[in-house]
């Protein structure tokens, strides 16, 4: 199974129902995305990559973001559009990269740089050589079509720390198991809060559990298991 194909089985009948609850506690920000709200995201961003850039299967993003659900639009539309994502942000075709970061760019042909404050504002700033990527995405469709199915052997993460790369259908294996060993249930909610999460942990294991997440930036000082028992969920530490 691919990571597209896990995301539309996790939809199922009812893709309305949320899958992410996101808080920033720094800004106050709280934003609620149902499956099929994450899909139009994540299709206007595989849009951008294919129709706008050119760019097809065996292609490489970095995506330079916190935990953040814009890093779960990207990354899904990554994998959607049959792209690699490269742990290690070098030799890339294409880099997304958070507003707080834009000093530390990766060298790219294409470099979009990602707003992180409320209500999905444009970059405060220009930056040279920078293309806002929360203005030029709304210009793309909300329903994405790939010229070829993405293939379960395709590079789905390349770059890694020990080198070597995997493929979609082992970060789909990993998923499963990973919720498997966290004792998910399905449909299950969870809560978990941090800045550099695995998106295996906080977006694809939710996932592969059919289930949603709530999702905490900023949280220090904050009382998750209060948060946790208000959202209806079974917080997680993952560390």
């Amino acid at each position: 199974m691919t990571i597209p194909e896990l995301f539309a089985a996790a939809a199922g009948a009812d893709p309305a129902r949320p899958f992410l609850t996101y808080y920033d506690d720094a800004t106050g920000e709280r934003i609620e995305l149902s499956y099929l709200t994450l899909a139009n995201w994540a299709n206007k961003t595989a849009n951008l990559l294919v129709d706008g850039l050119g760019l097809d299967a065996g292609s490489v993003a970095a995506v330079d973001m916190p935990a953040h659900w814009l890093t779960a639009a990207l990354l899904t539309g990554c994998w959607s559009a049959g792209l690699a994502v490269a742990h290690e942000p070098s030799d890339v075709d294409v880099a997304f990269v958070g507003e707080d970061r834009l000093g530390e760019a990766p060298k790219a042909p294409e470099v979009f740089g990602v707003g992180l404050r409320p209500m999905a504002l444009r970059l405060a700033q220009e930056h040279p050589g920078v293309v806002d990527f929360l203005t030029e995405v709304r210009t793309y469709g909300d329903h994405f079509r790939p010229v070829a199915p993405v293939a379960g052997d395709a590079p789905a993460l390349v770059a890694l720390p020990r080198g070597g790369q995997r493929t979609q259908d082992e970060i789909v294996a990993s998923a499963r198991a990973r919720a498997q060993e966290l004792g998910l249930a399905p449909g299950a909610r969870v809560l978990v809060a941090g800045e550099r999460l695995r998106p295996l942990d906080w977006l694809l294991t939710p996932m592969a559990a059919h289930g949603s997440v709530v999702l905490c930036r900023n949280a220090e000082g904050v009382d998750l298991d209060a948060r946790a028992a208000s959202e209806r969920a079974v917080r997680l530490d993952l560390g």
